[in-house]
């Protein structure tokens, strides 16, 4: 149904928090979502609950083939979780390395998932160019790129606006024309985060779909364990409509129609 990446061109910007709130609201709305994490730091299971005692996982395992559907982890917001699995720094290169020689590792499991019916499949992925988003670039719907309200943001945001950020090429400037911003950490009484943020407007137009304010309650929701998911003030609300913003850019369609009977129709169990 659909594939979302969330992307940046630098780390510590918040893209796992956005990507495992995204995947929780839109599991709430009713959709069957997957997140898929391919990122080396395994950090997605975290933000969704997985227990540190689940040793399922994919990524990290992709050279032998492995079965996506038995590596699925539920977690508690009803997401279905494929995470990265325990890697070391070399293991990681080595992975790469394996998926620039063979993206169909990755993109056949991808496309199989991309076939059941009404799945939207969230990726998190690691900071920066890398094997694993390229592998599955030609299939994106939507590419959610995350950077912070700061001055670091606005060298970065005409190569948004100019479709540069992935490169040049056909393939780069077609994938580019999905990309879309949301800034981080947004906080209007700092001049220089409001500047950022009106010149995002002004480049980018409607390609801003969402500002996440600087909220330390979601600074702090990861430690406690839990998800802003209730449209709490600050933070909370902007997730929410954040989510709103995916599913009109998207046109999703209401899950299970409008009789409303997506839980009749679709069992998870069936995957």
């Amino acid at each position: 149904m659909a594939l979302i990446a969330f992307a940046s061109p630098k780390g510590g910007v918040g893209k796992t928090t956005l990507a495992a709130h995204v995947a929780a609201l839109l599991a709430r709305r009713g959709y069957k979502v997957i997140a898929l994490d391919l990122d080396p730091q395994n950090a997605l299971r975290f933000h969704l609950g997985v227990p540190l005692r689940e040793e399922r996982c994919f990524l990290s395992r992709l050279g032998t083939r492995p079965a996506w559907r038995d590596a699925l982890v539920e977690a508690e917001s009803g997401v279905r979780v494929l995470p990265f699995g325990p890697v070391d720094p070399l293991r990681a290169l080595e992975l790469a390395q394996l998926l620039l020689a063979e993206p169909q590792l990755l993109a056949e499991p991808v496309r199989e998932m991309l076939a059941v019916p009404d799945l939207i499949v969230v990726l998190d992925s690691p900071p920066g160019p890398n094997a694993a988003l390229a592998a599955l670039t030609p299939y994106l719907d939507l590419m959610v790129l995350l950077l912070l309200s700061d001055a670091g943001s606005a060298a970065i945001i005409p190569q948004i606006a100019n479709n540069r950020i992935l490169g040049r090429g056909t393939l780069a400037t077609r994938s580019a024309d999905r990309a879309v911003l949301v800034l981080n950490q947004v906080d209007e009484a700092e001049p220089l985060s409001d500047a950022v943020f009106d010149m995002a407007r002004a480049a980018l137009g409607n390609r801003l779909i969402g500002a996440i304010c600087r909220d330390q309650e979601l600074a702090e929701a990861l430690a406690d364990k839990r998800m802003l998911l209730q449209g709490e003030p600050g933070a909370g609300e902007d997730l929410q409509l954040l989510a709103e913003a995916i599913v009109k850019r998207l046109k999703l369609p209401r899950p299970g129609g409008p009789d409303g009977g997506f839980s009749a129709l679709f069992e998870w169990g069936r995957l």
